[in-house]
Protein backbone atom coordinates (compact mmCIF):
# COMPACT_ATOMS: atom_id res chain seq x y z
CA UNK A 1 0.00 0.00 0.00
CA UNK A 2 1.32 3.18 -0.48
CA UNK A 3 1.79 5.58 1.78
CA UNK A 4 -1.10 8.43 2.17
CA UNK A 5 -0.05 12.23 2.01
CA UNK A 6 -1.97 15.18 5.42
CA UNK A 7 -3.11 17.71 3.68
CA UNK A 8 -2.56 20.82 5.96
CA UNK A 9 -5.25 23.48 6.13
CA UNK A 10 -2.47 26.38 6.58
CA UNK A 11 0.79 25.80 8.54
CA UNK A 12 -0.64 26.70 11.95
CA UNK A 13 -3.03 24.26 11.94
CA UNK A 14 -1.54 21.12 10.67
CA UNK A 15 1.90 20.09 9.43
CA UNK A 16 2.83 18.44 6.31
CA UNK A 17 4.00 14.77 7.37
CA UNK A 18 3.97 11.42 5.71
CA UNK A 19 1.48 8.78 7.19
CA UNK A 20 2.53 5.23 7.68
CA UNK A 21 1.30 2.91 4.92
CA UNK A 22 0.37 0.39 7.85
CA UNK A 23 -1.74 1.71 10.24
CA UNK A 24 -3.71 -0.33 12.90
CA UNK A 25 -6.76 -1.93 12.14
CA UNK A 26 -9.60 -2.73 14.13
CA UNK A 27 -9.83 -6.34 13.08
CA UNK A 28 -7.42 -9.37 14.00
CA UNK A 29 -4.14 -9.23 11.93
CA UNK A 30 -4.06 -11.29 8.73
CA UNK A 31 -2.04 -14.31 8.31
CA UNK A 32 0.95 -14.17 5.46
CA UNK A 33 -0.62 -15.63 3.60
CA UNK A 34 -3.65 -13.21 3.43
CA UNK A 35 -0.96 -10.29 3.38
CA UNK A 36 0.57 -11.52 0.29
CA UNK A 37 -2.65 -12.06 -1.38
CA UNK A 38 -3.63 -8.37 -0.65
CA UNK A 39 -0.33 -7.24 -1.70
CA UNK A 40 -0.85 -8.79 -5.03
CA UNK A 41 -4.09 -7.54 -5.74
CA UNK A 42 -3.26 -3.92 -4.46
CA UNK A 43 -0.08 -4.57 -6.87
CA UNK A 44 -2.45 -5.38 -9.59
CA UNK A 45 -5.63 -2.71 -9.10
CA UNK A 46 -5.30 0.14 -11.71
CA UNK A 47 -5.56 3.42 -11.00
CA UNK A 48 -8.94 5.19 -10.98
CA UNK A 49 -8.14 8.17 -11.44
CA UNK A 50 -10.16 8.89 -8.62
CA UNK A 51 -9.43 10.70 -4.63
CA UNK A 52 -11.41 9.94 -1.69
CA UNK A 53 -10.58 11.79 1.38
CA UNK A 54 -11.60 12.13 5.10
CA UNK A 55 -11.85 14.43 7.84
CA UNK A 56 -11.90 13.22 11.12
CA UNK A 57 -13.44 14.90 14.21
CA UNK A 58 -10.80 15.67 17.30
CA UNK A 59 -10.46 12.01 18.19
CA UNK A 60 -8.05 11.92 15.55
CA UNK A 61 -6.97 9.22 12.40
CA UNK A 62 -5.47 6.63 15.68
CA UNK A 63 -8.56 7.04 17.80
CA UNK A 64 -8.69 3.39 18.12
CA UNK A 65 -12.26 3.30 17.27
CA UNK A 66 -14.85 5.39 15.46
CA UNK A 67 -12.11 8.21 12.56
CA UNK A 68 -9.78 5.22 12.33
CA UNK A 69 -12.59 2.76 11.67
CA UNK A 70 -13.82 5.00 8.82
CA UNK A 71 -10.58 5.65 7.60
CA UNK A 72 -9.81 2.20 6.98
CA UNK A 73 -12.80 1.66 4.54
CA UNK A 74 -10.44 4.94 2.41
CA UNK A 75 -7.75 2.14 2.94
CA UNK A 76 -9.76 -0.42 1.73
CA UNK A 77 -11.13 1.79 -1.19
CA UNK A 78 -7.34 2.37 -2.21
CA UNK A 79 -6.88 -1.39 -1.86
CA UNK A 80 -9.38 -2.58 -4.09
CA UNK A 81 -10.50 -0.05 -6.23
CA UNK A 82 -7.23 1.72 -7.09
CA UNK A 83 -8.41 5.14 -5.67
CA UNK A 84 -5.78 7.59 -4.12
CA UNK A 85 -7.33 8.92 -0.58
CA UNK A 86 -5.77 11.35 2.02
CA UNK A 87 -7.26 12.56 5.40
CA UNK A 88 -7.03 15.40 7.46
CA UNK A 89 -7.04 15.67 11.79
CA UNK A 90 -9.32 17.98 13.57
CA UNK A 91 -7.54 18.97 16.65
CA UNK A 92 -10.82 21.49 17.36
CA UNK A 93 -14.12 22.33 16.09
CA UNK A 94 -12.46 25.52 14.24
CA UNK A 95 -10.32 23.38 12.08
CA UNK A 96 -13.79 21.85 10.41
CA UNK A 97 -14.55 24.19 7.84
CA UNK A 98 -10.43 25.04 7.03
CA UNK A 99 -9.66 21.10 6.50
CA UNK A 100 -12.68 20.61 4.43
CA UNK A 101 -11.64 23.60 1.90
CA UNK A 102 -8.11 22.11 1.97
CA UNK A 103 -9.13 18.92 0.76
CA UNK A 104 -11.59 20.20 -1.83
CA UNK A 105 -8.31 22.20 -3.05
CA UNK A 106 -6.36 19.47 -3.01
CA UNK A 107 -8.61 17.47 -6.19
CA UNK A 108 -10.29 15.70 -3.88
CA UNK A 109 -13.36 14.01 -5.78
CA UNK A 110 -14.82 12.76 -2.55
CA UNK A 111 -15.09 14.34 0.91
CA UNK A 112 -15.75 11.98 3.69
CA UNK A 113 -16.59 13.96 7.14
CA UNK A 114 -16.37 11.93 10.03
CA UNK A 115 -19.09 12.67 12.70
CA UNK A 116 -21.98 14.81 13.72
CA UNK A 117 -19.95 17.27 15.20
CA UNK A 118 -19.38 17.98 11.38
CA UNK A 119 -22.76 18.49 10.27
CA UNK A 120 -22.43 22.19 10.11
CA UNK A 121 -19.43 22.63 8.24
CA UNK A 122 -20.25 19.88 5.68
CA UNK A 123 -23.69 21.38 4.80
CA UNK A 124 -21.77 24.77 4.22
CA UNK A 125 -19.31 23.44 2.17
CA UNK A 126 -21.81 21.32 -0.27
CA UNK A 127 -24.11 24.41 -0.42
CA UNK A 128 -21.17 26.71 -1.75
CA UNK A 129 -19.93 23.85 -3.84
CA UNK A 130 -22.59 22.17 -5.44
CA UNK A 131 -19.94 20.18 -7.79
CA UNK A 132 -18.52 18.57 -5.01
CA UNK A 133 -19.39 15.16 -3.98
CA UNK A 134 -19.54 14.39 0.29
CA UNK A 135 -20.23 11.58 2.71
CA UNK A 136 -20.92 12.21 6.09
CA UNK A 137 -20.65 9.65 9.25
CA UNK A 138 -23.22 9.81 11.92
CA UNK A 139 -25.64 12.75 10.33
CA UNK A 140 -28.71 13.05 8.27
CA UNK A 141 -30.17 15.95 6.88
CA UNK A 142 -33.96 17.19 6.55
CA UNK A 143 -34.33 17.69 3.58
CA UNK A 144 -31.40 16.07 2.18
CA UNK A 145 -28.68 17.97 0.69
CA UNK A 146 -28.41 17.26 -2.55
CA UNK A 147 -24.38 16.50 -2.94
CA UNK A 148 -24.04 14.89 0.35
CA UNK A 149 -24.33 11.01 1.04
CA UNK A 150 -25.65 10.58 4.79
CA UNK A 151 -23.89 7.17 6.56
CA UNK A 152 -26.26 6.67 9.56
CA UNK A 153 -26.44 3.16 11.32
CA UNK A 154 -29.43 1.57 13.46
CA UNK A 155 -27.25 1.32 16.47
CA UNK A 156 -30.36 0.77 19.07
CA UNK A 157 -31.14 -2.63 17.47
CA UNK A 158 -27.06 -3.69 18.15
CA UNK A 159 -27.50 -2.11 21.35
CA UNK A 160 -30.88 -3.63 22.43
CA UNK A 161 -28.50 -7.13 22.22
CA UNK A 162 -25.54 -5.68 24.63
CA UNK A 163 -28.73 -4.38 26.71
CA UNK A 164 -29.75 -8.14 27.01
CA UNK A 165 -25.96 -9.46 27.48
CA UNK A 166 -25.57 -7.27 30.17
CA UNK A 167 -28.35 -7.61 32.25
CA UNK A 168 -28.03 -11.14 31.98
CA UNK A 169 -24.63 -11.06 32.55
CA UNK A 170 -25.17 -8.81 36.12
CA UNK A 171 -24.73 -9.97 39.43
CA UNK A 172 -25.97 -7.09 41.06
CA UNK A 173 -28.75 -6.38 39.10
CA UNK A 174 -27.72 -3.27 37.97
CA UNK A 175 -25.93 -1.91 34.75
CA UNK A 176 -25.14 1.40 33.65
CA UNK A 177 -24.63 3.58 30.58
CA UNK A 178 -22.81 7.20 29.88
CA UNK A 179 -22.46 9.04 27.04
CA UNK A 180 -20.15 11.47 25.41
CA UNK A 181 -22.06 14.44 23.78
CA UNK A 182 -25.47 14.26 23.99
CA UNK A 183 -26.96 13.56 20.80
CA UNK A 184 -29.02 11.21 18.67
CA UNK A 185 -26.16 9.52 17.82
CA UNK A 186 -25.12 8.53 20.91
CA UNK A 187 -28.10 8.46 22.58
CA UNK A 188 -29.91 5.85 20.09
CA UNK A 189 -27.05 3.39 21.82
CA UNK A 190 -28.16 4.32 25.02
CA UNK A 191 -32.02 3.52 24.60
CA UNK A 192 -31.31 0.68 22.55
CA UNK A 193 -29.18 -0.40 25.94
CA UNK A 194 -31.89 0.00 28.66
CA UNK A 195 -34.63 -1.91 25.75
CA UNK A 196 -32.38 -4.77 26.04
CA UNK A 197 -32.28 -4.34 29.68
CA UNK A 198 -36.44 -4.23 29.69
CA UNK A 199 -36.73 -6.77 26.91
CA UNK A 200 -34.33 -9.06 29.63
CA UNK A 201 -36.84 -8.70 32.86
CA UNK A 202 -39.46 -9.46 30.46
CA UNK A 203 -38.77 -12.56 29.38
CA UNK A 204 -36.97 -13.70 32.27
CA UNK A 205 -39.06 -12.01 35.25
CA UNK A 206 -36.02 -10.70 36.87
CA UNK A 207 -35.78 -6.66 37.56
CA UNK A 208 -32.14 -5.43 36.66
CA UNK A 209 -31.82 -1.94 36.22
CA UNK A 210 -29.74 0.51 34.40
CA UNK A 211 -28.05 3.58 35.74
CA UNK A 212 -26.90 6.80 33.54
CA UNK A 213 -29.93 7.17 30.77
CA UNK A 214 -33.62 7.57 31.10
CA UNK A 215 -35.40 7.39 27.76
CA UNK A 216 -38.59 8.96 29.19
CA UNK A 217 -36.54 11.67 30.39
CA UNK A 218 -33.81 11.59 28.08
CA UNK A 219 -31.47 12.56 30.90
CA UNK A 220 -28.52 10.72 31.71
CA UNK A 221 -24.53 10.76 32.41
CA UNK A 222 -22.36 12.57 29.62
CA UNK A 223 -18.90 13.50 29.54
CA UNK A 224 -19.43 16.55 27.37
CA UNK A 225 -16.35 15.13 25.91
CA UNK A 226 -14.86 12.35 23.72
CA UNK A 227 -11.49 12.87 24.22
CA UNK A 228 -11.01 13.05 28.18
CA UNK A 229 -9.86 9.99 29.46
CA UNK A 230 -10.17 11.50 33.05
CA UNK A 231 -13.75 12.20 32.38
CA UNK A 232 -14.67 8.64 31.62
CA UNK A 233 -12.67 7.34 34.38
CA UNK A 234 -14.63 9.66 36.83
CA UNK A 235 -18.15 8.36 34.96
CA UNK A 236 -17.75 4.68 35.28
CA UNK A 237 -16.43 4.90 38.90
CA UNK A 238 -19.38 6.71 39.63
CA UNK A 239 -21.67 4.30 37.89
CA UNK A 240 -19.85 1.47 39.81
CA UNK A 241 -20.54 3.64 43.22
CA UNK A 242 -24.13 3.09 41.95
CA UNK A 243 -23.34 -0.70 42.16
CA UNK A 244 -23.74 -1.17 38.30
CA UNK A 245 -21.60 -4.28 37.46
CA UNK A 246 -21.58 -4.13 33.53
CA UNK A 247 -20.53 -0.62 31.90
CA UNK A 248 -22.01 0.56 27.91
CA UNK A 249 -19.63 3.37 27.75
CA UNK A 250 -20.95 5.38 24.26
CA UNK A 251 -18.03 8.26 24.90
CA UNK A 252 -15.25 7.33 22.31
CA UNK A 253 -12.12 7.84 23.46
CA UNK A 254 -12.87 8.44 26.87
CA UNK A 255 -14.49 5.01 27.02
CA UNK A 256 -10.55 3.98 27.37
CA UNK A 257 -10.53 6.10 30.64
CA UNK A 258 -14.03 4.18 31.76
CA UNK A 259 -11.99 0.85 30.84
CA UNK A 260 -9.11 1.44 32.99
CA UNK A 261 -11.79 2.56 36.03
CA UNK A 262 -13.38 -0.77 35.43
CA UNK A 263 -10.46 -2.57 35.10
CA UNK A 264 -9.42 -0.85 38.45
CA UNK A 265 -12.43 -1.80 40.61
CA UNK A 266 -12.76 0.88 42.96
CA UNK A 267 -15.98 -0.23 44.19
CA UNK A 268 -15.15 -3.48 45.09
CA UNK A 269 -17.66 -5.26 43.43
CA UNK A 270 -17.35 -9.37 43.09
CA UNK A 271 -17.37 -10.61 41.13
CA UNK A 272 -15.31 -7.31 38.97
CA UNK A 273 -17.63 -5.58 36.90
CA UNK A 274 -17.26 -5.87 33.06
CA UNK A 275 -16.66 -3.93 29.72
CA UNK A 276 -19.16 -3.01 26.48
CA UNK A 277 -17.45 -1.51 24.04
CA UNK A 278 -18.56 0.90 21.20
CA UNK A 279 -17.50 0.91 17.18
CA UNK A 280 -15.23 -0.97 17.08
CA UNK A 281 -13.55 -4.66 18.76
CA UNK A 282 -12.17 -2.91 21.44
CA UNK A 283 -10.91 -6.01 22.49
CA UNK A 284 -8.53 -6.17 19.65
CA UNK A 285 -8.33 -2.42 18.67
CA UNK A 286 -7.56 -1.44 22.82
CA UNK A 287 -5.20 -3.66 24.04
CA UNK A 288 -5.02 -4.58 28.35
CA UNK A 289 -8.59 -5.20 29.02
CA UNK A 290 -9.03 -8.56 27.76
CA UNK A 291 -10.19 -9.37 31.15
CA UNK A 292 -12.84 -6.90 31.74
CA UNK A 293 -14.05 -6.38 28.03
CA UNK A 294 -17.35 -8.80 27.69
CA UNK A 295 -18.55 -7.52 24.06
CA UNK A 296 -18.37 -4.75 21.61
CA UNK A 297 -20.89 -3.07 19.60
CA UNK A 298 -19.70 -2.86 16.16
CA UNK A 299 -20.53 -0.54 14.00
CA UNK A 300 -18.93 -0.88 10.66
CA UNK A 301 -18.02 2.83 9.32
CA UNK A 302 -15.56 0.58 7.35
CA UNK A 303 -18.27 -1.10 5.44
CA UNK A 304 -20.30 2.34 5.02
CA UNK A 305 -17.06 4.50 4.10
CA UNK A 306 -16.19 1.73 1.20
CA UNK A 307 -19.60 1.89 -0.33
CA UNK A 308 -19.74 5.62 -0.35
CA UNK A 309 -16.70 5.86 -2.30
CA UNK A 310 -17.59 3.21 -4.85
CA UNK A 311 -21.31 4.51 -5.68
CA UNK A 312 -19.55 8.26 -6.07
CA UNK A 313 -16.77 6.86 -8.41
CA UNK A 314 -17.54 7.79 -11.92
CA UNK A 315 -20.64 10.22 -10.51
CA UNK A 316 -21.27 13.88 -10.40
CA UNK A 317 -23.19 15.41 -7.93
CA UNK A 318 -25.91 15.61 -10.72
CA UNK A 319 -26.86 12.24 -10.15
CA UNK A 320 -25.46 11.44 -6.38
CA UNK A 321 -27.37 9.34 -4.21
CA UNK A 322 -29.30 11.45 -1.77
CA UNK A 323 -31.26 8.29 -0.21
CA UNK A 324 -29.54 7.24 3.37
CA UNK A 325 -27.35 4.39 3.69
CA UNK A 326 -28.22 2.93 6.97
CA UNK A 327 -26.02 -0.14 8.32
CA UNK A 328 -28.56 -2.31 9.69
CA UNK A 329 -27.94 -6.04 12.01
CA UNK A 330 -29.11 -7.43 8.17
CA UNK A 331 -26.12 -5.56 5.61
CA UNK A 332 -23.72 -5.82 8.62
CA UNK A 333 -23.46 -2.45 9.14
CA UNK A 334 -24.09 -2.89 12.98
CA UNK A 335 -23.52 -6.24 15.25
CA UNK A 336 -21.89 -7.13 18.64
CA UNK A 337 -18.38 -8.45 18.45
CA UNK A 338 -17.30 -12.03 19.89
CA UNK A 339 -17.11 -12.87 23.82
CA UNK A 340 -13.31 -13.86 23.62
CA UNK A 341 -11.47 -14.27 26.76
CA UNK A 342 -15.15 -14.51 28.50
CA UNK A 343 -16.68 -16.52 25.77
CA UNK A 344 -16.91 -19.39 28.82
CA UNK A 345 -17.92 -17.07 31.58
CA UNK A 346 -21.12 -16.36 29.22
CA UNK A 347 -23.89 -19.06 29.77
CA UNK A 348 -24.60 -21.26 26.51
CA UNK A 349 -28.49 -19.81 27.73
CA UNK A 350 -27.43 -16.68 27.34
CA UNK A 351 -25.81 -16.87 24.47
CA UNK A 352 -28.88 -18.49 22.93
CA UNK A 353 -31.55 -16.16 24.16
CA UNK A 354 -28.87 -13.26 22.75
CA UNK A 355 -29.06 -15.03 19.31
CA UNK A 356 -32.78 -15.36 19.54
CA UNK A 357 -33.47 -11.95 20.04
CA UNK A 358 -31.25 -10.72 16.85
CA UNK A 359 -33.27 -12.69 15.03
CA UNK A 360 -36.73 -11.14 16.05
CA UNK A 361 -34.92 -7.43 15.09
CA UNK A 362 -34.23 -8.40 11.91
CA UNK A 363 -37.37 -10.36 10.95
CA UNK A 364 -39.55 -7.27 12.63
CA UNK A 365 -41.17 -8.84 15.20
CA UNK A 366 -39.16 -7.34 18.34
CA UNK A 367 -38.60 -3.30 18.01
CA UNK A 368 -36.25 -0.94 19.72
CA UNK A 369 -39.74 1.72 19.94
CA UNK A 370 -41.41 -0.86 21.81
CA UNK A 371 -39.33 -0.86 24.37
CA UNK A 372 -36.47 1.77 24.90
CA UNK A 373 -39.70 4.20 26.48
CA UNK A 374 -38.41 6.76 24.45
CA UNK A 375 -41.04 9.36 23.63
CA UNK A 376 -41.90 9.54 20.19
CA UNK A 377 -41.48 12.46 17.85
CA UNK A 378 -44.76 15.16 18.06
CA UNK A 379 -45.95 15.60 14.90
CA UNK A 380 -45.08 18.74 12.62
CA UNK A 381 -47.73 21.66 13.33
Amino acid sequence: MRKQRWLGASAALVSLIMVLAACQGTSPSPSTAEESTAESAAATVEPAGFKACEVSDTGGIDDKGFNQNAYDGLKRAETELGVEIAFLESTADTDYEPNINALMEAGCDLVVTVGFLLGDATRTAALRNPEQLFAIVDYAYDPPVPNIRALVFDTASASMLQGYLAAGMSTTGVVGTFGGIQFGAVTDFMDGFVAGVKYYNDATGKNVTVVGWDPVKQEGVFTGDFNDLGLGREKAEALMQADADVIFAVAGPAGQGAMAAVQDNPSDLSPKPLFIGVDVDQFLSVPGFEDIMLSSELKRMDNAVFAAVEEAMGLDAAVWDTNLYVGTLVNDGVGIAPYHDLDSAVPAALKSEVDALKAALIDGSVKVADWSGKPAPSAAP
